[in-house]
């Protein structure tokens, strides 16, 4: 089985990437290691995935694969060209498109990026699967479609209509555009609203990677409404075993001509944690106090996520394992045999 993981050079692409691997798939990845972030992380994770730089005194950075069944292109996403020819060439069976440009507050700043990567990064994703047919597409969704609605825990039944950033627009883009493509051209997608995804190999940044540096490091922290906020925390592991769920419940495929599937699901622990909670899980795990410096809500964050998981649960049977004090723990273990601290 050929599959196809965009992002596979960002934090859930990666262990993805480990997780097909270990199940004998045939993987193929694909990133543009963009600086949004430190890139020698995302190099690293790309090495860990048992990949390697060449040419690098030059400049030019191409990538080699030591281990067999798992092949990586540093291809973007807005070159439609390159796109259509990996899919001619590779004919995959499956795509998990996890690409995209992340971060709420970056986007105030930097909209063109959002629309480039996300809503024209997707499109070229959904013609290659329309011209180039595969038994399915899993796409990542996020939890900020729901915005504004403040009824919880979120349902995939609730109202999705009032996002409060440019980020969580281009995502609801994206379900709209699935749906359009799904109904249009026979392909089977499904959707998957990612809450607060944490954990080993994580971006940094966000909250918790940045907490745990600080803390570390006898830095003060700024926490925004005075920390009157709360997330579903949702540790890396458990993700990426409810995707690998969805996946192994589509393999059968579906190219027939009958109506095919499409599902919309939201992933997370299923708890909405106070944000203050996170941090003195944070603390016991560094064996640190935090420093913290309270400060006024920003722009593009809501106050509460809380993911209601019952359809994933009953069709799929995830089930989340680990709460945040064991995921902060094994996060503050990765950073500190990363960075050496």
């Amino acid at each position: 089985m050929k599959i196809l993981v965009t992002g596979s050079g960002g934090f859930i692409g990666f262990h993805l990437v480990q997780r097909l691997r270990r199940e004998g798939m045939d993987v193929t990845g694909l990133d543009n290691l963009n600086e949004y972030y430190d890139i020698n992380l995302k190099y690293a994770r790309l090495r860990e995935s048992g990949l390697q730089i060449t040419d690098e005194v030059t400049g030019k950075k191409n990538w080699i694969t030591e281990v067999p069944g798992y092949d990586f292109y540093c291809y973007d996403l807005t070159d439609r060209e390159k796109i259509f020819s990996l899919f001619r060439e590779k004919k995959f069976d499956h795509v998990i498109h996890l690409a995209a440009q992340a971060g709420v507050r970056y986007s105030l700043d930097h909209p063109q990026t959002y629309v480039d990567s996300n809503v024209t990064g997707f499109l070229n994703i959904l013609e290659a699967c329309r011209y180039f047919p595969v038994n399915h597409l899993i796409y990542a969704s996020s939890s900020s479609v729901y915005g504004l609605n403040e009824d919880l825990p979120y349902s995939e039944k609730d109202r999705t209509d009032c996002p409060a950033s440019l980020y969580a627009a281009t995502k609801k883009a994206n379900e709209l555009m699935a749906h359009t493509y799904s109904h249009l051209f026979n392909i089977p997608v499904t959707g998957l609203r990612f809450f607060t995804v944490y954990g080993p190999w994580g971006r940094p940044d966000m909250a918790f990677f940045k907490f745990t540096h600080a803390i570390l490091n006898e830095k003060p922290i700024d926490v925004y409404n005075r920390g009157q906020m709360s997330r579903d925390f949702t540790f890396i592991d458990d993700i990426i075993e409810g995707v690998a769920q969805v996946l192994k419940g589509s393999q059968t495929g579906n190219k027939s001509k009958s109506k095919p599937a499409f599902k919309l699901y939201n992933i997370g622990n299923g708890i909405s944690v106070p944000l203050m909670d996170f941090i003195q899980a944070i603390e016991e795990a560094c064996g640190k106090k935090a420093i913290i410096h309270f400060k006024e809500m920003q722009p593009g964050d809501v106050l509460k996520t809380h993911a209601d998981v019952t359809a994933l649960k009953e069709e799929f049977l995830y089930i989340p394992k680990t709460d945040v004090k064991e995921g902060m723990l094994r996060f503050v273990k990765w950073y500190r045999d990363y960075y050496r601290i």
